[in-house]
């Protein structure tokens, strides 16, 4: 009995450890990409809780590609243990995720980080941009591929061009598929080619294009209509949110209940403001503290509108009772400009001694706008362990600028705190730098590299207006530093 029990102990851990994510080492890492046309590569620490979360789902992932039948690969990298791999793939932060098509072609992961994400993700990168559809029953099976498909209906070519460019620059987010055949159009009701169709599982079920035939109203389209009339914002839909450029409101919620009420309510309004302003419930119980960002207090409900350009923030009187009608009156004033923006801002330094200049909400525009100089803002939050590591570096840096007077006149080294100062820039992690040059402060520019301080100081060269050497002010320092006499030796002794 007891060989027995041991037995079944032992074939369930078996059964526990089995995986359907590759393993790879430094020895098989080059081999398996090379094998393998599409893997997506994780790399990860094992004491990251970021890690942890995402194991199960990605687990799950890989599972379900397999399941379907699918040559896309899962492969993860412990980097506490292949070290210098990881270091030869740049990686500075856990998980970092990338896709390999091959070893010369590498692209950061764009998607979330949910089993049903990475497999939507997946597929639509081992598709091509555009999938052609020859018949109904494969058009069917297309429209089931995914919760959002897009479909083009085209007897030109020049259509069919504008659509192929659509679909390159959205194909991370959907699936596109193209119709030539007459017979078929026409029974998908559409009166007139060209046209597009979004099909989808939610609202109304599809969404019928209708105007100018241009890639920019395309895309505009396309986003517009991935959006739920009255969706729900969390992990999985924030970005998508975000990434429609249309001004997103907020209503926080505590039971299903309050829930359910508010989208009867706000129904119609959701459609009379779409493509103006996405209103979407949010629950208040999981991610209430999300309403800090909004400058709202913690108590519900509550709702907000976010202007996702400028990232301003327009909140709802909290001491109101809010009340569909109220609220139509509320958007309608966002729109039209009749609301100001709810700043949150620390207080400002009194005197900044610098290296690093201190920046706030109030003083962003005096500070990061200054068209004089080439400013370097670090966006941080005080919890940030990487914003931490960065903090010697960054001082280091500060420091080359801020004590050399005509470097000092022309770069600027900065950093606000985040979570805590309203900015007019879309910051989606920590740390988050750019570099606003003296003469395009409307185009930062996002800083990707390593975080050195040789790095940084290149970056500030090669991207600034005034091209100013930081890497060689500091070398110039130390051979000064290096080559000064020996106070000591000129005196003489007692």
């Amino acid at each position: 009995m007891k060989l027995f029990t041991t037995a079944i102990v032992s074939l369930l851990a078996a059964h526990a450890a089995a995986s359907d994510v590759f393993t790879l080492t430094k020895a098989s890492f080059d081999d398996f990409i090379g094998d393998h046309p599409l893997v997506l590569a994780e790399f990860f620490a094992p004491w990251c809780g970021h890690c942890k979360a995402l194991a199960p789902e990605y687990e799950q992932a890989a599972t379900i590609l397999k399941e379907k039948g699918s040559e896309i690969a899962l492969a993860k990298i412990d980097c506490t243990v292949d070290s210098e791999l990881c270091s030869e793939h740049g990686i500075e932060g856990f998980p970092t995720l990338k896709v390999f098509r091959g070893p010369e072609s590498v692209s950061p992961y764009g998607g979330q980080r949910k089993s049903d994400s990475i497999v939507s993700y997946m597929v639509k990168q081992s598709l091509p941009a555009v999938s052609v559809i020859a018949d109904k029953e494969k058009l069917d099976s297309f429209k089931a591929a995914d919760d959002i498909v897009i479909v083009g209906y085209f007897s030109d070519k020049e259509s069919n061009f504008t659509f192929e460019k659509v679909a390159e620059s959205l194909r991370d987010n959907f699936l596109f598929g193209a119709i030539s055949d007459a017979e078929l159009t026409k029974a998908e009701g559409v009166a007139e080619v060209p046209g597009v169709i979004v099909y989808k599982s939610f609202d109304d079920g599809k969404a019928v294009y209708s105007g100018e035939f241009s890639a920019d109203n395309l895309i505009k389209f396309a986003k517009s209509e991935s959006i739920p009339l009255m969706g729900e914002i969390g992990p999985s839909t924030y970005l998508s949110y975000i990434e429609s450029g249309v001004p997103l409101a907020y209503i926080f919620v505590e039971t299903s209940e309050q829930k359910e009420s508010f989208i009867k309510s706000l129904t119609p309004i959701a459609k009379k403001y779409k493509g103006k302003v996405n209103i979407a419930t949010i629950d208040a119980v999981a991610f209430g503290q999300h309403a800090d960002n909004l400058n709202l207090k913690q108590q519900w409900p509550a709702f907000a509108i976010q202007d996702v350009e400028t990232n301003l923030k327009y909140t709802f009187d909290q001491t109101k009772e809010i009340t569909a009608s109220d609220l139509d009156k509320f958007i309608m004033k966002f729109i039209e400009g009749e609301i100001k923006p709810t700043i949150k801002s620390q207080e400002a330094p009194e005197v900044q001694e610098g290296p690093v200049i201190v920046v706030t909400a109030n003083t962003y525009e005096e500070i990061v706008m200054d068209s004089t100089k080439d400013v370097l803002v670090e966006y941080y939050a005080t919890w940030c362990g990487h914003c931490k590591n960065l903090a010697p570096k960054y001082e280091e840096l500060g420091a080359i600028f801020w004590n050399n007077a005509d470097a000092k006149s022309k770069v600027l080294i900065a950093k606000i705190d985040t979570p805590n100062n309203d900015v007019p820039e879309d910051i989606r992690g920590f740390p988050t730098i750019k570099l606003f040059p003296a003469n395009d402060k409307e185009n930062p520019i996002e800083y990707t590299g390593p975080r050195t301080v040789e790095g940084l100081a290149d970056f500030i060269k090669e991207n600034g207006q005034f091209s100013v050497d930081g890497n060689a002010i500091n070398a110039l320092k130390s051979e000064q530093y290096e080559d000064a006499p020996d106070v000591a030796d000129e005196h003489d002794e007692l």
